[in-house]
């Protein structure tokens, strides 16, 4: 007779097959599809028409009224959709524009004609896929069509449907173009903002530049150990937050890359290590144009008890004017000017407290 430590042994290693079936994929996970030939010539096109020379200088030295480029990237409904109409409706004049890139395999319902985001879906739209190079193609895309659009926008915000305002629109607008102490690091360079020698206002791009991270390295060669040489090697690759704010300059700078895109886009063997969209931007800006970013980023994030890969993600308990006065808090400017990540279900509170406490600077 087969004693029971027999048995169990047994049928511990009948049931691994079923086991590594329902678990391999997440202990191994499989590389997301590649960008298709399509899809990448119809970026190819539409960033060729952002860069072109222009037929009228635009810069905010030509610009009276330099506006924001709002760019929410999403693949699902944009839950603080009221939130943000208040938000837009109390601007004292209209100095922004709005961009949305919503995933189009995803049901995302469009807002009713009468929001400030009625027909601001872009067209161009083509599925994202998390951690993959998709999710630069759309920010790309989002950047090229406010750059058509108008030739007032100077700064492109990403934000994303969990991200909510810290203040008013018209802080905001003020913060980014008028205060001369918003940026707290530029006190240490006395060329780092207001006027240059040419009169023409010199205003930083504001994205999180990091080079020193535990895996760093795990995400340098996820691609394999030497496929990002000799454009970046690995004490250029940088990490960072994939919501930012950049000035025209920086953006056409993003659009007109084409060395750096040809290996951030390549597919990963480690995908659990692929990080592409927290990657490409930073690197690229901090090598292309490192004078002319802050390295800091605009928008807060609670990583305290990460959950893979995923920030905290607070909930309506947690949200109150205390809260907000605390995420406005910041060691790099004189306030964080948006905050991420919220459930959808803390809408009815924000709302509550938006005209209160959010809205009054």
């Amino acid at each position: 007779m087969f004693s029971t430590p027999l048995i169990l042994s047994f049928s511990i290693l009948l049931t691994l097959p079923i086991v590594f079936f329902f678990l391999g994929p997440t202990l191994n996970p499989q590389p997301l599809p590649p960008i298709s030939a399509s899809d990448e010539l119809d970026d190819l096109r539409l960033f060729h028409r952002a860069t072109a020379p222009p037929s009228l200088p635009s810069h905010l030295s030509f610009s009276s009224s330099p506006k924001i480029a709002f760019l929410f990237l999403t693949n699902t409904d944009l839950h603080f959709l009221p939130l943000w109409n208040r938000f837009f409706r109390r601007a004292k004049t209209p100095l922004y524009n709005i961009y949305v890139h919503a995933d189009p395999t995803v049901n995302v319902t469009r807002p009713p004609p009468d929001s400030v985001f009625g027909d601001r879906f872009v067209a161009n739209a083509k599925r994202t896929f998390r951690a993959s190079a998709t999710l630069i193609s759309a920010t790309r895309r989002l950047l090229a069509t406010a750059i058509l659009d108008d030739p007032a926008n100077d700064y492109f915000a990403v934000v994303s449907q969990y991200c909510i305002p810290l203040h008013s629109f018209n802080y905001i607008h003020r913060s980014l173009f008028t205060s001369k102490n918003f940026d707290l690091t530029s006190k240490s360079d006395p060329d780092s903002s207001g006027l240059s020698q040419y009169g023409v206002l010199k205003h930083k791009s504001y994205i999180e530049i990091i080079s020193k991270e535990p895996r760093l390295w795990k995400r340098y060669t996820a691609r394999g150990r030497f496929v990002m040489m000799p454009e970046v090697p690995f004490e250029e690759f940088r990490a960072g937050s994939q919501f930012f704010v950049l000035n025209r300059k920086d953006a056409l700078l993003v659009l007109k890359d084409k060395t750096l895109w040809r290996k951030f886009k390549l597919p990963c063997f480690r995908a659990d290590e692929c990080y592409p969209e927290e990657h490409y931007f930073p690197t690229l800006l901090s090598m292309q144009d490192p004078n002319g970013v802050t390295g800091y980023t605009l928008t807060r994030v609670n990583w305290t008890g990460t959950v893979a890969g995923h920030p905290h993600m607070y909930t309506p308990k947690e949200v109150t004017p205390e809260l907000i006065y605390e995420l406005r808090e910041s060691n790099y400017s004189s306030s964080y000017l948006f905050a991420r990540k919220f459930s959808p279900d803390c809408l009815g509170t924000l709302m509550r407290i938006a005209d209160s406490v959010i809205f009054r600077d």
